[in-house]
């Protein structure tokens, strides 16, 4: 049995394809493509051909989470549902169900009830860090956010059910290795023994300090730049320095570097007071990390707070890892086509 799982995030479309045979897992693939919903929400369908190629003849079912649905294309979450329903399926003609709050639904029922399917990619990813740990708090860190969910006897029990319910219960922090604008993260940073305010234009992103501390490649860097310059470590120091209103003449490259490491350990701190929260509430004192941020973030933010941490790449491949809720969409959908049909 060959099933797809597909994540559609606001600015990133995974897919994950894995082929299952006996109940083993047999052959993985992974791809993902940068595509801004909020721009381009009507090349989805495109985007998705071109993901699976040939394999979209090879396929037995599709499963189906997103984010999306927020992306400002749409006026709100309901009608940003129905219309990715409506566009996922148009690609297929196999079975596709969709990830919800209370397992799979099918295109019929999640349109009857589309809030049940809205930003519930942290479900799928779930389910991987359970088969890794029965009791821990997953962490997965991708290009925007932080998902936190609390895991006991191998089951989610995430106090919110919605993102605006996890913004408040320490779930769900918006920030990630790759699209925040760095003055969500500091309003200040320490330079020559001084203070200075930032500028809360959007003149750098999380990105731009990764790439200059090496953290990330430029291939990683997925994302648009801010101007519109190009990924080198250069143009991402000349995006930090007007962070502070300056530029390369004005401060010099160990300035730079000096600003993004201080803005870097900020961010591991925000991270790491969401799962302190999480972790004191819960009582959980192991940590399975995910995403691209996984090792950069989540296992920095465990070494703060001294909690055990084991990464999802020790299990699966580091790009799997990286669209870990479309492998969990996938398995999910194996388990439910066995069931189903």
């Amino acid at each position: 049995m060959k099933v797809v799982g597909i994540d559609i995030g606001g600015a990133n479309t995974d897919i994950a394809i894995i082929e299952v045979e006996n109940g083993e897992l047999k052959d993985m693939k992974v791809e993902s493509r940068y595509l801004p919903m909020w721009l381009k929400k009507n090349e989805l369908q495109k985007t998705l051909k071109e993901l699976l190629g040939k394999e979209i003849e090879a396929i037995d079912g599709v499963g189906v989470t997103m984010t999306a649905e927020l992306a400002d294309a749409y006026k709100d979450k309901e009608e940003g549902v129905k219309d990715i329903i409506g566009k996922v399926e148009e690609v297929f003609n196999v079975p596709v169900a969709y990830v919800s709050l209370s397992g799979m639904l099918d295109a019929a029922t999640a349109l009857k009830n589309p809030l049940e399917v809205a930003a519930a990619n942290w479900i799928a990813t779930s389910q991987l860090a359970a088969a890794i740990n029965k009791n821990c708090i997953m962490v997965d860190i991708g290009s925007t956010t932080t998902d936190i969910i609390p895991i006991k006897n191998g089951r989610e029990c995430a106090k919110g059910r919605s993102d605006l319910e996890r913004l408040s219960t320490g779930e769900l922090v918006y920030t990630g290795v790759l699209r925040n604008n760095l003055a969500t993260i500091v309003d200040k940073v320490p330079l020559h023994g001084k203070w200075y305010r930032v500028s809360s234009e959007l003149f750098a992103i999380t990105a731009d300090i990764h790439l200059v501390l090496g953290n990330i490649d430029y291939k990683e860097y997925t994302c648009d730049t801010p101007d519109g310059a190009d990924k080198t470590i250069r143009d991402s120091m000349r995006r930090i320095a007007r962070l502070l209103c300056a530029d390369l003449k004005l401060l010099n490259q160990q300035d730079i570097r000096e600003i993004a490491a201080y803005i870097y350990h900020q961010q591991i701190l925000k991270i790491a007071e969401a799962i302190k929260e999480v972790s004191d509430r819960e009582k959980l004192n192991s940590i399975v990390t995910t995403g691209l941020g996984m090792n950069i973030l989540g296992r920095k933010a465990a070494e703060i707070l001294e909690m055990e941490c084991r990464s999802m790449d020790e299990f699966l491949h580091p790009r799997a890892c990286i669209v870990a809720p479309a492998m969990g969409s996938a398995i999910m959908m194996g388990d439910h086509l066995t069931r189903e049909y």
